[in-house]
């Protein structure tokens, strides 16, 4: 569809009836909207511009009511001209304040940040959040640590490039000793650090096993998931999303997905640089009713993940992304380690 078959005004409505819709989920009349217009403009001929838009596929009038609901194309040309817009809308400094606040009282190790950040903006916003950790394509295990854990568990810590720690706990069933964890930190140090997980071999591993001894290896194979431990995506406030009738029935696809950390972390990947929109209906299995808006942020070191809101195409999106763009520019600098 062209610009040209777009003016101004017929822009203007399409804003104004998605609005609408966000605030009491009715159809929108003309009448209503004349209001809304503090009647600069006619019911007759807003009802020739809403006709005009639902030629254009924009708009799409449920069963019988005399209103229009924006089509999942007219929500697709919305978030495109609000997104293309940046600096169209502002946060207030109120907003502001109270995000930087949140951060303060946030611990920032990075897989205890993801989960808290994602509550702090599901809470804020009152829709579901989702953040998925930091990582770079040449992350990998700087430092091993091994931690006797009990007589039969050892924990394996590990220290990436990045400065982020990742644990796992393995257990030993024949016991481990003290000389044991000392003897494996070395082996692991000496054998594993910056490998990259596309270099990992099952010929290394392996030999890492042989070296370790049968009794060790639980914890060699606990370290080398944790040299291959990809993003994590954390998703809460799916209470949120029970609330909303068009998504609820969704919400079974969307926590299956992200069941499954590969599948959640490319649902939640934007593109570029700015605020990604994503229809429900686009995606596959689709969730017609929902949206997922999501946002890049920076770490520092190369390091980059995202942070998203799911909640329904009816959300106040005049609102909400602006608050998803400044939390994504707080999320980067707490997970660099600048705090304020």
């Amino acid at each position: 569809m062209s610009d040209m078959a777009m003016d101004a005004r017929k822009q203007r409505i399409l804003e104004a009836i998605v609005a609408l819709y966000a605030s009491d989920g009715e159809p929108v009349g003309s009448g209503l909207l004349a209001n809304y217009f503090d009647m600069a403009l006619s019911s007759a001929t807003l009802r020739n511009e809403m006709a005009a838009l639902t030629k254009l596929g924009l708009l799409e009038q449920p069963h019988t009511s005399a209103g229009r609901v924006p089509s999942a194309q007219g929500y697709r040309y919305y978030l495109d001209h609000l997104i293309d817009a940046p600096g169209s809308i502002q946060l207030p400094e109120e907003d502001r304040e109270h995000i930087d606040d949140l951060f303060a009282g946030m611990d920032v190790e990075p897989e205890k940040l993801a989960p808290a950040a994602a509550r702090s903006l599901a809470d804020l916003t009152e829709c579901a959040a989702a953040v998925t950790t930091p990582q770079a394509p040449d992350l990998c295990i700087a430092h091993f640590e091994v931690v006797q854990v009990g007589r039969y568990s050892a924990a394996v810590l590990a220290v990436t490039s990045a400065g982020g720690v990742r644990t796992r706990v393995a257990r030993v069933d024949t016991g481990l000793t003290r000389d044991d964890a000392a003897n494996l930190a070395q082996l692991l140090n000496r054998g594993l650090t910056f490998v990259a997980p596309q270099d990992l071999s099952p010929m290394l591993t392996a030999s890492m096993v042989l070296a370790a001894g049968e009794r060790l290896a639980p914890v060699v194979l606990a370290a080398q998931a944790l040299v291959t431990t990809g993003p994590q995506a954390c998703l809460q406030g799916a209470q949120y999303l029970a609330k909303m009738p068009d998504v609820r029935e969704n919400l079974g696809t969307l926590l299956e997905i992200f069941s499954d950390n590969e599948a959640a972390t490319e649902l939640l990947r934007p593109d570029g640089g700015k605020i990604t929109a994503t229809l429900g209906s686009d995606l596959d299995p689709a969730m017609p009713g929902a949206c997922i808006v999501s946002k890049r942020y920076l770490a520092g070191g190369g390091l980059t993940g995202s942070v998203a809101l799911i909640g329904s195409t009816r959300m106040e999106y005049r609102r909400l992304l602006p608050i998803l763009d400044y939390f994504s520019v707080k999320l980067g600098q707490s997970m660099a380690g600048q705090g304020q």
